[in-house]
């Protein structure tokens, strides 16, 4: 707390009694919130709604659930937005809601490290659309991530138990973990090439994109199909690209011959487990993949991939979307002409968080393109802590956890909220 002190003193000076007495019972625990609400404003076109708002990664939620109260009955937006990933958002929802004694929460208020995928299924200006193409998802336990993309509109999706049951042979060593996948396993849309058939590699099992939804099982099959796969032509499991290892084009030939694209997720390198030390997050993985790349291509030899997730700029654009889209709901605006307004309307978002390199890089890169203002705040409740020194990146504040951020917030925006409260 004495890291927020001085701000406190700074700000009293020029608070009315009442006021500084409430900020106080805030400021001291007197004011126990995690079992009272406050009352609103009467919602409607012109209710007052906060000009911030708040980003939380769902893990760092230690002495959260008074935080969040307070901001749903002080009709101040916010959002949860995690690194995590491998189940539904529903899933997940349910997940955090029991975790914070059943604060109420809707998918609305989660962006999962692979919830902007979906925008990928009709496709953009950049992009052509994957609906019914084959797409390749690793990661997570079972078939749960397949579960997950089909939920966003993938129509065609195949995992790597999919293609290792279909001819074991394409991955030897993954043979004590048959069982395993035999129980998720679907028939593939196409048979895998075999070099000696009749039939043309074009009529084999063609793969339009490769998505890491969340952290790989099993690194090693997971690492050699992607690998066959941008070494493959045009997609075709099984084929080699003639144009590998050209000296006379661009990336000396690799990934030139229409690859899969491969998204991956999430960057982070460490994760907070139950383990007392950090483990190994998909960013280990992304690693060995990249070691074992430039094994094979040599130097100079780029490997071309889409990240998402945090701290990258299409994973704060996204979540920084659905906070207006929460905002326009508070204030109860849905017509077309209303969106400008509304952008121009939010002026500061806080982004708190555990992890330096994700939550804290991310929101002091993120360039807005509405111009909106995004703080850092990095709790001690999950992959940093003291023991640690000084943080990678320097946030705005280092706070305990999740309550002390958002009271720290609202003493910056100098909030004027109701003082009165009604027992639940």
């Amino acid at each position: 707390m004495a890291t927020i002190l001085p701000l406190y003193r700074s700000i009293y000076g020029r608070l009315s009694p009442r006021r500084h007495g409430f900020l106080q019972q805030l400021k001291s625990g007197q004011l126990d919130i995690s079992r009272r609400s406050f009352k609103t404003k009467k919602s409607g076109p012109d209710s007052t709604v906060a000009d911030f708002a708040f980003a939380f990664d769902s893990k760092s939620i230690a002495n959260a659930p008074k935080a969040l109260r307070y901001l749903q009955a002080q009709r101040i937006p916010f959002i949860l937005v995690t690194n995590g990933g491998g189940k539904t958002e529903s899933e997940r929802v349910a997940d955090v809601s029991r975790q914070l004694g059943h604060v109420p929460l809707d998918t609305s208020r989660l962006v999962q490290s692979h919830t902007p995928f979906a925008e990928l299924v009709h496709g953009n200006e950049q992009r052509a659309p994957l609906q019914k193409k084959c797409v390749l998802v690793t990661g997570g336990d079972g078939d749960k991530c397949r579960m997950v993309a089909e939920s966003y509109g993938f129509e065609n999706v195949i995992t790597p138990g999919d293609i290792i049951t279909a001819d074991p042979a394409i991955w030897p060593f993954s043979k004590n973990f048959l069982a395993y996948y035999y129980k998720h396993a679907c028939h593939l849309p196409r048979p895998l090439f075999e070099p000696n058939s009749r039939r043309s590699f074009t009529e084999s099992l063609k793969v339009d994109a490769i998505f890491i939804f969340n952290d790989p099982r099993d690194w090693a099959l997971d690492i050699q199909l992607i690998v066959d796969l941008l070494l493959s032509r045009e997609g075709y499991l099984g084929t080699l690209s003639k144009l590998n290892n050209s000296p006379d084009l661009p990336n000396r030939g690799y990934q030139q011959d229409s690859q899969p694209p491969l998204y991956f997720s999430n960057p982070d390198l460490w994760w907070a487990a139950a383990y007392h030390l950090p483990r190994l997050g998909q960013g280990g993985f992304r690693e060995a993949l990249y070691g074992v790349w430039r094994s094979i291509t040599g130097p100079g030899v780029e490997l071309k991939t889409h990240m998402y997730g945090k701290p990258n700029q299409v994973m704060y654009a996204f979540a920084e979307e659905k906070l207006m889209e929460h905002r326009r709901h508070l204030r109860n605006l849905h017509w077309p002409e209303d969106t400008k307004k509304e952008m121009e309307g939010l002026k500061r978002v806080y982004m708190v968080g555990d992890n330096p390199e994700s939550d804290v890089k991310g929101a002091k890169e993120y360039q807005s393109k509405y111009g909106t203002e995004w703080k850092s705040a990095l709790v001690k409740t999950g992959v940093f802590t003291d023991t640690k020194g000084a943080p990678s990146y320097e946030p705005d504040v280092v706070v305990a956890d999740v309550w002390e951020a958002v009271e720290w917030a609202l003493e910056n925006e100098k909030w004027k909220a109701s003082d009165q409260v009604s027992e639940e």
